[in-house]
């Protein structure tokens, strides 16, 4: 591994702790947003709320990232972030488009 792939894996981890020290503060403060906010199940949620640091820790140090984009598609993205829009219409059209996949989400675990 040369230095600058070390250092990348290195930000990785360092990303992957402070994405689930937060998450897990989230968790430990309101479930029920957090879930939502996070875009976790009830079960993720209660297993973020009972991990310990080391073993946070442990699971932060992978060179793959924890956290992913929640807008992974163009068009998705593109309408959030389309010029002209002020921070609060770009905050509400992100909350509506979480909430419909939470919804959808729900829908197909139901089904399952």
């Amino acid at each position: 591994m040369n230095v600058a792939n070390g250092e990348i894996s290195r930000e990785i981890g360092d990303i992957n702790l402070a994405y689930m020290l937060l998450a897990q503060k989230l968790v430990k403060q309101d479930r029920v947003a957090a879930m939502f906010r996070l875009g976790v199940s009830r079960e993720l949620a209660d297993m973020l709320a009972n991990m310990s640091l080391a073993q946070i820790v442990k699971l932060a140090a992978s060179n793959f990232l924890l956290c992913s984009f929640r807008l992974d598609e163009h068009a998705s993205m593109s309408a959030v972030v389309g010029e002209g829009k002020d921070t609060m219409l770009q905050q509400a059209h992100m909350s509506i488009l979480m909430s419909a996949r939470n919804l959808q989400g729900q829908k197909e675990a139901a089904t399952v």
